[in-house]
């Protein structure tokens, strides 16, 4: 895989992005909806796009806005619609244009006073919150974060009644919708002015970071995590999480040292992702060097992404542990020390987790609920308490809280984190060292990923891939056991293939977001094997899309 030479290094001043530039264009630029990555889509969580290339600008939000109220009046939905920003630059310009059509179409929104960020999982906890013991009158949410992509780029991502992103349904009527307001250059949109909306009584504000850190006693054993003073380091990484992480430390009394508290809508301060971008993902040993070099200065550290649903945990033994070796440690750690838990409660995963979390999971007595890759799928069985624990590949998890009920039904990179300290505190085991005494149990898997350039048509392709059209039957010296284009636990299409050896599987499918297309592996048979395998398939994968 081709790295970027200066992956991990400081980012040079000419590699910042424009703001002026950036937010100007978001206004006077005018997609064209019949050129496809200028058009509404939403991939795996929301649209997401940048003003500098006509994805993600005015137009797109108004559309959207206004597709989300009348989906709301379709469906019913007719409470409250919770709304959040995270710290991108195009965060606060998609608000102002989001509560220009809210307002004009008489929806009560609720917003954090004095501009404040909100994280994704606050959001979900708010939803949750108003909606529980009601019959009608439900609230959903409104997301505004591109999440970890870079700087230059904005999102917007929808949340259901139930506080997790919207369903596959949900997201095509609205982009259809959208994209229909945009072909009529906006006709039928309703809409006031920004003024307008700051005098009007439909937007009220929301403590969020008040009620968000108020209930976590209620999700961690925080009295545990006080009395066990673990130095704690937190990197914000200059996400919409930077403000929560200070009263966590003062109201529960933690040793909890946060690293930097500035915002910086260049992200400045970061260091360049794999491929030279900056791209602010907890999971990249690249974009979290800051964290990985100071190791050693704490028991346990962890950064989260920009709205703060993503995790990515250090440890002094190992520095930044992969993905899915925190999951598997979560599971092993929270199904036994849970008591009040449904016994028949189980385990969720994506197509693209670790084969240890079965394994793991069957020790415990606990099913496997697999999904496609995508939050979204957990949200309604964790919403009927059918799940514990719920994680991705991509470091995304959340839990049930300690008496059995929901928590959030998005993901919680907040929670993740200071999971992982409260792992040490009841133990006595650093996490890194957990995930090695659970392999020496279970199975060494090495698991690996390799992403590549690929337009929306090449996406296209791959999205809809089948085995046949790979042509082999035989991958890193095994016979196929098992192909698959949907997911074990739901039957829903997984936007890709899976392949399965007897000691080894691989995934390739496109990213929802980005033009990439990502191959996953995982291999019990060494490293050697499976960076042969990674090989094998990616040029198999080059030639498809070529």
């Amino acid at each position: 895989m081709w790295i970027h030479p200066l992956a991990g290094k400081p980012v040079p001043t000419s590699m910042l992005v424009n703001i002026p530039r950036l937010v100007a264009a978001y206004y006077t630029e005018r997609p064209d909806v019949s050129v496809a990555a200028q058009a509404v889509i939403f991939g795996t969580s929301g649209h997401r796009g940048s003003s500098l290339t006509s994805s993600f600008n005015e137009w797109h939000l108004l559309a959207i806005a206004q597709a989300i109220c009348d989906y709301r009046a379709e469906h019913g939905i007719h409470g409250p619609l919770y709304l959040g920003i995270d710290t991108h630059a195009l965060s606060i310009p998609a608000q102002d244009s989001v509560l220009q059509v809210l307002v004009a179409n008489g929806v009560t929104v609720l917003i954090a006073p004095d501009q404040e960020y909100t994280p994704t999982p606050a959001i979900s906890l708010a939803i949750l919150a108003f909606n529980h013991g009601r019959q009608s009158g439900f609230a959903d949410g409104i997301v505004i974060s591109p999440s970890h992509n870079p700087p230059e780029f904005g999102g917007l991502k929808y949340n259901t009644c139930q506080g997790d992103g919207a369903d596959i349904r949900a997201t095509n009527w609205i982009e259809n919708k959208a994209n229909e307001f945009l072909r009529l250059d906006l006709h039928g949109i309703k809409r006031v002015s920004i003024a307008q909306t700051r005098q009007t009584n439909f937007i009220h504000y929301y403590d969020f970071l008040g009620h968000y850190v108020d209930s976590l006693c209620e999700v961690l054993d925080i009295n545990m995590l006080r009395h066990a003073a673990l130095h704690i380091g937190v990197d914000p990484m200059g996400g919409a999480g930077v403000h929560y992480w200070e009263r966590i430390a003062e109201q529960y009394a933690l040793d909890l040292d946060i690293i930097d508290k500035q915002v910086d809508e260049r992200f400045a301060f970061m260091t360049l992702d794999w491929d030279g971008k900056i791209r602010l993902d907890p999971a990249s040993g690249y974009a979290m060097q800051r964290l990985i070099q100071r190791k050693a200065d704490f028991d346990v550290a962890f950064g989260c992404d920009t709205d703060h649903d993503r995790h990515g945990i250090v440890t002094p033994e190992c520095g930044l542990m992969p993905p899915n070796h925190f999951l598997v440690v979560a599971i092993d750690y929270l199904f036994q020390h849970r008591p009040a838990w449904n016994k028949h409660a189980g385990v969720g995963k994506n197509v693209v987790c670790t084969q240890l979390i079965d394994r793991v999971s069957t020790s415990l007595n606990r099913d496997v609920y697999e999904t496609p890759v995508g939050f979204k799928w957990f949200g309604g069985v964790l919403y009927q308490g059918a799940l514990g624990f719920a994680g991705e590949e991509s470091a995304g998890a959340t839990l049930l809280r300690r008496d059995g009920s929901v928590w959030t039904t998005d993901k919680d990179g907040i929670v993740m984190g200071l999971l992982a300290a409260e792992i040490l505190a009841a133990t006595g085991i650093s996490p890194g060292t957990h995930y090695q005494v659970l392999s020496d149990s279970f199975g060494h898997p090495d698991a690996g990923r390799v992403e590549g350039n690929a337009n929306a048509q090449q996406r296209a392709i791959l999205s809809t891939l089948h085995f046949s059209q790979l042509k082999k039957s035989e991958f890193g010296g095994e016979q196929v056991l098992r192909s698959t284009t949907e997911a074990q636990g739901n039957h829903q299409a997984i936007n890709g293939l899976k392949v399965v050896t007897e000691n080894a599987w691989f995934v390739i499918r496109p990213s929802g977001t980005e033009d990439l297309y990502k191959i996953y592996a995982e291999s019990f048979l060494g490293k050697p094997h499976l960076e042969s395998l990674l090989k094998e398939v990616q040029s198999l994968v080059i030639h498809l899309i070529s």
